[in-house]
This record gives C-alpha cells, sequence and structure tokens, in this order.
C-alpha cells in the first residue's frame, strides 16, 4: 500500500520561509520522478516544482522560481521544498505526488499517487 503523507506547512508573514517534507513509503522511490503542487481556493491545481531519480528538477510555476528549491534523499525516501521570501500568493494546499516516469512532468495526470496536503498560508 503506497502513502505519501506531507509535513512542514503552517502560517508564516511575507518574506519568511518554510520548508515542507514529503515521505513516500509502499513504492521504489528512487525511481519514480517527484513532485509538488499547489492549490488555492476557487483554482486549478498547478504544479510547483519536480526532480527525477537523479536530482534533475523543473520549476513548473514561473512565480517560484529563485525562491522555491526542490530536492529529495532517496535513502530517506523524502522529498523536499524550501520556501525563501514567501508571498501572500503562495498560499495554498500543497500537494506532494509520485510518477513513473524518468521524464520531469508538471502536469498533475502524470502523476499516480498523492499525499492529502499541508496547508502554507502567507499573511501580509
Amino acid at each position: 500500500q503506497v502513502q505519501v503523507v506531507e509535513s512542514g506547512g503552517g502560517l508564516v508573514q511575507a518574506g519568511g520561509s518554510l520548508r515542507l517534507s514529503c515521505t513516500a513509503s509502499g513504492l521504489s522511490f528512487g525511481a519514480y520522478t517527484m513532485g509538488w503542487f499547489r492549490q488555492a481556493p476557487g483554482k486549478e491545481r498547478e504544479g510547483v516544482s519536480c526532480i527525477n531519480w537523479s536530482g534533475f528538477s523543473e520549476y513548473c510555476a514561473s512565480s517560484v522560481k529563485g525562491r522555491f528549491t526542490i530536492s529529495r534523499d532517496n535513502a530517506k525516501n523524502t522529498l523536499y521544498l524550501q520556501m525563501n521570501s514567501l508571498k501572500p500568493e503562495d498560499t495554498a494546499m500543497y500537494y506532494c505526488a509520485a510518477a513513473r516516469s524518468g521524464r520531469l512532468p508538471c502536469s498533475r495526470w502524470e502523476y499516480t499517487y498523492w499525499g492529502q496536503g499541508t496547508q502554507v498560508t502567507v499573511s501580509s
């Protein structure tokens, strides 16, 4: 049984930082491309960033480039998202997902396993 669990969300002031973590079990973590997505109220779920098994990454949302950093530790089956210089528009539920793909897909439809999400709220 595959389980994907996010943690690290919370309330932070604009300009602050948060580090999200995602632990996946029940799958060969190192064989999966992992991604972070977010969904704000009333909006579509959008890709934030993804990273393949060897550490190559893509930043799907142009607004996060230079502020967010995705990384993974295959030995710990854990995915991270370091978020700096947070803005109120980053407020959303953040989801971790796994794709059986060697590419770096930004489309949510390419991901098979999803976590329940962790809320990030940035106050102005």
